[in-house]
């Protein structure tokens, strides 16, 4: 399998060019602040933030130092033109197609007492990914593509998010994805997802995905069986830390700090950028694994995806 063409770790400097392809949503974030009051109302607190799983990726991943491209798909209205100004000012190129007469994404996001949050898609203009969306100057040699796996699970962008990463194959790029979901990651299988992402450079995933997609429980055991498929495995385990693998070494378990958990939603995304923008530099894994659990405990404890101002 192809090495990552990596660089000594310098603390502030920027990582090579890393593209991120997928998408950006605006998050309804609802917190229910009273009895819920069935055909009535129900006192909540509601936060309108930018969002989208490779847009947060994107966000987090610039914040630890990566020169950062996202490549997606907005509507041409106010939602898309807030999500794109979001991430200018979080110093991410953007390379957005625009839909008139479609809708930006929005997703709603229901949290409840406990921080832990189910949510409500609309994928809206999102579904309009093809593959010409990414310039074809991004296929550079030497940097890295990064895709999200909603890309993937849904049937209207899968063709083009797969020539994406044959593209990216052939052009030299290293390659990581992840799954996102259990949810659809289910209804699609293991069998597929694998034969689309065999032999990728990085798989990052959740202890629920990585369960549909090994069918083990335990979470040494699914990152093993995961790591057959991939270069290396990260896998997060909520309040108890993060997982990485990769054939031929020991398994390195790093345990989450203590914290208040106000909103769980980001905390994947926050993990996933930062611990790529180390892994772009050669930051040793347990470097980047406590990198990436540091910022997912700072997105919990408070409302919203992207890094506290």
């Amino acid at each position: 399998m192809r090495t990552p063409d990596r660089r000594r770790f310098v603390p502030g400097a920027t990582a090579r060019r890393v593209v991120v392809v997928g998408d950006l949503m605006t998050d309804i974030i609802v917190r229910q602040t009273g009895p819920f009051a069935p055909a009535s109302d129900t006192p909540s607190s509601i936060t309108l933030a930018p969002g989208g799983s490779a847009a947060n990726q994107a966000v987090w991943l610039a914040r630890g130092g990566a020169a950062v491209h996202l490549v997606g798909v907005i509507g041409d209205d106010d939602l898309g033109r807030r999500s794109a100004r979001a991430l200018e000012d979080a110093r991410v190129v953007v390379h957005l197609d625009r839909v008139p007469g479609r809708q930006s994404g929005v997703v709603v996001s229901i949290v409840d007492a406990a921080g832990q949050r189910s949510m409500l898609t609309d994928r809206g203009a999102n579904l309009a990914l093809a593959a010409a969306s990414v310039p074809q100057r991004l296929f550079r040699h030497g940097d890295h593509l990064h895709l999200s796996g909603y890309e993937l699970l849904d049937d209207e962008t899968r063709d083009a998010a797969l020539e994406i990463l044959r593209r990216a194959g052939r052009s030299g790029m290293t390659r990581s994805v992840d799954p996102c979901s259990a949810g659809p990651l289910g209804r699609v299988g293991a069998t597929a997802f694998f034969s689309w992402t065999e032999g990728l450079d990085l798989c990052f995933a959740n202890l629920e995905e990585g369960r549909v997609l090994t069918g083990e429980k335990e979470p040494e055991k699914v990152a093993t069986n995961l790591g057959a498929h991939f270069g290396e495995v990260v896998l997060t385990l909520g309040s108890r830390g993060a997982l990485w693998a990769r054939r031929g070494s020991p398994l390195l378990t790093l345990p989450a700090g203590r914290g208040d958990v106000v909103d769980t939603t980001g905390a994947g995304d926050a993990f996933t950028g930062t611990f790529l923008a180390a892994w772009l530099w050669g930051a040793p894994p347990g470097r980047a694994l406590a990198s990436g659990l540091e910022s997912a405990a700072a997105v919990v404890a408070a409302p919203g995806a992207r890094p506290p101002r």
